[in-house]
C-alpha cells in the first residue's frame, strides 16, 4: 500500500482490530506512514484480511487476556507506541490497566473515573442530568417489578437498550436498541432479553428522521485543548431509525460543537472524544443521545476525508511531532458510507415508500469515505460481503438481528 509523508519509528497498536473503525484507524495511520500493528479476537473478522497492518497479534481484547498481550508485546517494540483502542470494552481495560502499560505506550485517557462515567449509560446519564446537559428522559430498569412500573410510566414511543452491551449480549443478539410502541412490548423486551444484561435503560423517544442525528468528533489535548473538530449527521442508519450510520455527510451546526466541547471541558475528559445529538423536530431542541469516549468511531473516517486529521493529529500530539496542517473543519460536503448496510437501510426505505430509486441514487452522489472499501486494500470489504451471505443463510444468525414483537 502506498503511503504519504516521512517515515514514523513510532508504531501505533490498534487494539480491536476486528472492527470497522479498528480497521479504518488502521488504513488512516498506515496511509501516514505510521508503522500498524493490529490486536484482534476474531481472526475470522473480515478487517483482519486488511494489508496495511504490519503483524497482526490474536488475543483477547479485554480483561486480563490484554493486558498481557500488552506487556509481552512492550519489550519487542524499537520505540514507544500510541496505543489506540477501538471499542469501549478495550478502552475500559486499557484505563484500568496503564500503569503497567505506560513504559511501552502513549495512552491518551482521562482519568479512570471519567472513563466509566462517560462509557456507562446509567452514570453518564445522571451526571449530565446533574449538570443541566440537555438529556431525554430516562428510566433505569433492573428487575420485573421495575420494568412493570417503568413500562406504565414512559410515554410512547420510547428507547429500550443495555447500558452497556456485554458479550454475553453480543453472543446473543445483534440488536443495539429497540424502539418500543407500547407498554406490554416493553415488558416483552424484558422478559425476552434480561438474561443477558444486568439492567436496561428505557428513554423517551427523540421525534425526528435519520438526518436529525448529528455527531462531533474532537481529540482534545492533555490540558483539555481540542486539537481537531469535525461536525457530522446522519443520512440513513441500519438498522433504520434504533441502528448506526451507514450513510453521513459532514455540515456545520455550531450548537452541537459547542454543546460537544461543554460536556467534555466540564468532565474533564482528555483523548478522543465523539457526542451524538439529536435534533427535537417538534421542538427544536438540541439532546444528547449518548457519548462514545478515549476511542476512534466509524465516522473518524468522514473526518479524515473531511481534511481534518483527527487520528493523526493524536498521533503526532502524544509522540511528540508537529501538528498536521488539516486540523480545521472546511465544510466540503464530504460523505461517509457503508455500502452493504446502506443498501439494507435504503430498501427497507424504499419498501417503506419512503425512499425512490432516484433519492438514493443522489443522496450517495459527491466526494465519499467508505467504512469497508479500498481500491488498495479491497479483500476486507469482500470479506465482509461473503461473511454477511453466511450469516443471512444460517436462521440463528438472523435471529440474532430481528426482534419481533
Amino acid at each position: 500500500m502506498s503511503r504519504s509523508g516521512p517515515a514514523h519509528n513510532n508504531p501505533a497498536v490498534v487494539v480491536g482490530l476486528d472492527s470497522m473503525q479498528g480497521l479504518q484507524t488502521a488504513r488512516i495511520l498506515a496511509d501516514r506512514n505510521v508503522p500498524v500493528i493490529g490486536i484482534a479476537k476474531d481472526r475470522r473478522h473480515a478487517a483482519c484480511r486488511t494489508n496495511v497492518c504490519e503483524r497482526i497479534i490474536y488475543a483477547g481484547t479485554s480483561g486480563e487476556p490484554l493486558a498481557e498481550a500488552l506487556v509481552t508485546l512492550g519489550p519487542q517494540l524499537s520505540d514507544k507506541a500510541v496505543l489506540v483502542p477501538c471499542e469501549d470494552e478495550n478502552v475500559l481495560t486499557i484505563s484500568g490497566v496503564r500503569d503497567r502499560l505506560s513504559a511501552w505506550y502513549h495512552i491518551a485517557l482521562p482519568d479512570h473515573d471519567t472513563i466509566d462515567m462517560l462509557t456507562n449509560k446509567i452514570r453518564f446519564h445522571e451526571y449530565a442530568e446533574s449538570r443541566g446537559f440537555p438529556v431525554p428522559t430516562t428510566r433505569t430498569v433492573r428487575s420485573r417489578e421495575e420494568a412493570q412500573r417503568v413500562a406504565q410510566e414512559m410515554t410512547y414511543p420510547c428507547v429500550v437498550k443495555p447500558p452497556n452491551r456485554t458479550g454475553e449480549w453480543s453472543r446473543n443478539t445483534y440488536i443495539k436498541a429497540f424502539e418500543v410502541a407500547d407498554a406490554s412490548e416493553l415488558l416483552e423486551i424484558y422478559d425476552k432479553y434480561h438474561r443477558w444484561t444486568d439492567s436496561f435503560i428505557v428513554q423517551r423517544w427523540i421525534e425526528g428522521d435519520d438526518s436529525t442525528l448529528y455527531s462531533c468528533n474532537c481529540y482534545l489535548d492533555a490540558d483539555g485543548e481540542p486539537l481537531a473538530t469535525f461536525v457530522a449527521r446522519k443520512l440513513r442508519q441500519w438498522p433504520v431509525r434504533t441502528g448506526q450510520s451507514c450513510l453521513g455527510e459532514e455540515c456545520r451546526d455550531d450548537t452541537v460543537l459547542e454543546l460537544t466541547l461543554r460536556l467534555f471541558r466540564e468532565c474533564g475528559h482528555r483523548g478522543l472524544g465523539y457526542v451524538e445529538i439529536k435534533r427535537d423536530s417538534r421542538k427544536g431542541d438540541y439532546v444528547i443521545v449518548e457519548p462514545n469516549v478515549g476511542r476512534p468511531t466509524g465516522r473518524s473516517a468522514i473526518a479524515e476525508a473531511g481534511g481534518v486529521e483527527l487520528l493523526y493529529t493524536m498521533y503526532c500530539d502524544l509522540t511528540g511531532r508537529d501538528l498536521p496542517i488539516g486540523r480545521q473543519q472546511s465544510y466540503g460536503g464530504v460523505k461517509w458510507i457503508h455500502l452493504r448496510r446502506d443498501l439494507q437501510s435504503a430498501v427497507t426505505y424504499w419498501r417503506r415508500g419512503e425512499l425512490t430509486l432516484r433519492d438514493w441514487w443522489r443522496s450517495c452522489k459527491g466526494p465519499k469515505a467508505y467504512a469497508l472499501w479500498s481500491r488498495r486494500d479491497p479483500k476486507p470489504f469482500f470479506a465482509d460481503i461473503w461473511e454477511s451471505l453466511r450469516l443471512v443463510l444460517s436462521p440463528r444468525e438472523r435471529r440474532k438481528r430481528v426482534h419481533r414483537p
